[in-house]
């Protein structure tokens, strides 16, 4: 009886490891060929119930009505973006293009300064060790000076290969856009066509994903969203109001780091303030500091009423599955990886798969 069980957990194991396998090679390398009309099914699906509501309440039908709502949606979405594309390369032209001269003009000075002084306090030790204190400091400062010179040739580098990849990515887009017309106009039929391949375990299954899915995980990334943009406004405000340059851009790069579990906008603001404090800006790390106490009671006011109900992993597994996204599928695998785990959990909670105790 002990060799039977064990066999069995060893070609359970061995059946979800060929499973695991199977779908991290079907979208490391069959995603980017089927991203268009699976972004296109997702738009069709999110504007399905409006249509069919639309489409009662005004008498068109649905049919019509859809594809209304679909053209309405890309023509919001494609000035949005093409507002905020050219904004976000601008600022970031600007700021990178800045960097250097900040940098010879600013900050080494204040770096070497900062050197001096800690020399100037320890000067009673030993002549050697105040020489290698010295050349550790210099080596320092030239060494920053070259990585941020280094990350301004990346920076244009990347604009640059964002730029020669327009003309691929715009077949992608307009294959997106008409396949979404295509699947709003013909959902139900497509959908019928597909639950009749499945069986009813099959059925049940994906019944349960998508009422999980939508809704618990779209609702927690939908709140999340809204608490990622108050917390946009407050920094972009607050930030302009201390004069920081570029405070649209810097508000935004934090705003995108809050959605980290753990790290948060601390991760950003506290060692701001600490290196203000260490370059003797005592005003405006103190303002820093400010915003920063304000923006946190703030989130912690709004957050557990936002939200409700987490994702329901611990911040561990969250980042641990972040990180491992990351490396394995880039920027789907950051968000892809915690939200398989939690819809695996909640699979297992409920009996459909058993995984884990």
């Amino acid at each position: 009886m002990d060799y039977e069980k064990r066999k069995r957990s060893l070609v359970n194991v061995a059946f979800g490891g060929l499973i695991i396998l199977a779908v991290y090679l079907a979208v490391k390398y069959l995603f980017g060929m089927v991203s268009p009309f699976l972004l296109a099914f997702l738009f069709a699906y999110g504007l399905h119930r409006p249509a069919v509501w639309a489409g009662n309440k005004t008498g068109l039908g649905y049919k019509p009505m859809a594809l209304l709502m679909v053209l309405l949606f890309y023509c919001v979405i494609g000035l949005l973006a093409a507002l905020l594309g050219v904004n976000l390369v601008s600022n970031t032209v600007k700021l990178v293009s800045a960097l250097p001269d900040f940098y010879t003009s600013r900050m080494a000075p204040t770096l070497s300064s900062l050197f001096n002084r800690i020399e100037m306090a320890l000067s009673g030790l030993d002549p050697v060790i105040l020489d290698g204190l010295d050349g550790v400091g210099r080596q320092y400062v030239e060494s920053l000076g070259q990585m941020i010179s280094s990350l301004s040739m990346k920076v244009f580098s990347a604009l640059s290969g964002l730029a020669s990849s327009l003309p691929s990515q715009f077949i992608r887009i307009v294959l997106m856009i008409i396949s979404t017309f295509f699947i709003a106009g013909d959902y139900d039929r497509l959908m019928g066509f597909a639950a009749r391949q499945l069986s009813e375990r099959s059925k049940d299954l994906i019944r349960q994903i998508n009422t999980y899915v939508v809704g618990t995980l779209l609702v927690c990334l939908r709140s999340y969203l809204l608490i990622m943009t108050i917390t946009f406004a407050e920094l972009a405000v607050g930030l302009t109001i201390l004069g920081i340059p570029y405070s649209v851009l810097i508000a935004l790069a934090i705003s995108v780091f809050d959605v980290l579990p753990v790290l948060g906008t601390g991760g950003v603001m506290i060692p701001w303030v600490v290196i203000n404090v260490i370059l003797g800006n005592y005003a405006l790390a103190l303002g820093l500091l400010v915003l920063y106490l304000i923006i946190t009671v703030i989130r912690n006011i709004i957050e557990p009423k936002i939200v409700g109900k987490q994702i329901g992993l611990h911040p561990v597994l969250t980042l641990a599955s972040m990180f491992v996204g990351v490396q394995l599928m880039g920027v789907w695998g950051l968000f892809g990886f915690p939200i398989g785990l939690s819809l695996l959990r909640h699979l297992n909670d409920t009996g459909i798969v058993k995984v884990f105790k």
